[in-house]
């Protein structure tokens, strides 16, 4: 049976419980319910509009890394032609710098970028897990 592709998705809610199953298992003071507030987790699972604020400001938070390493990148690449074209006869050194020059500093900005991400998204595991 296909759906119409003009139905719009839509979320169903309920009134809240004043129990929650398992509660037995559930540790002491660990009731969203009944403080009447929801945790990040449910709010990003059911797609709320405050989930969807974490979420974006996960992603703002990762675009910055990436911009900044883009910019640095740039930083670091574009006036190389610049210095290769001032130099005359400076074909070694080209290849030295161009095979070996550029390498390391390209790897230290990936390891930066891949530690900040995570510290990104390891903020967000600890605002939803409550830590």
């Amino acid at each position: 049976m296909p759906q119409d592709p003009t139905e719009r998705r839509v979320v169903v809610t309920g009134v809240p419980r004043r129990t929650l199953p398992h509660s037995r298992l559930r540790p002491a003071g660990r009731h969203p319910h009944r403080s009447g507030q929801h945790r990040p987790r449910t709010e990003i699972d059911e797609q709320t509009t405050l989930g969807h604020t974490y979420v974006r400001s996960l992603m703002r938070s990762q675009l910055r890394a990436a911009l900044a390493v883009f910019a640095v990148l740039v930083l670091l690449v574009a006036p190389l032609p610049l210095v290769f074209a001032a130099m005359p006869d400076g074909a070694g050194l080209e290849w030295a710098v161009l095979g070996f020059g550029i390498y390391p500093p390209l790897v230290l900005l990936a390891r930066w970028h891949v530690r900040r991400a995570e510290r990104n998204e390891q903020d967000l595991v600890r605002l939803v897990e409550d830590r």
